[in-house]
């Protein structure tokens, strides 16, 4: 890709107020994450937060990406 613009990995949807207090930090156990995300997620079931947005990683070099 040529372009310069970094793509943040975590956003908050425009329309959803953030729910979450200041210096929230995401640090999910091994089992939170399978439960709670990925079994739900490979099942197609509704996630429990949309906070973390979904970004396909092959579509941009790595130095194009950037954290919150």
């Amino acid at each position: 890709m040529t372009s310069n613009t970094a793509v943040p990995l975590v956003a908050l949807p425009m329309q959803v107020p953030p729910q979450l207090p200041p210096g929230f930090r995401f640090h999910p156990t091994d089992e939170a994450l399978v439960v709670h995300y990925l079994q739900r997620k490979a099942s197609s079931a509704p996630l429990p937060a949309a906070i973390v947005a979904e970004v396909d990683l092959y579509k941009f070099d790595p130095w194009e990406l950037r954290g919150p």
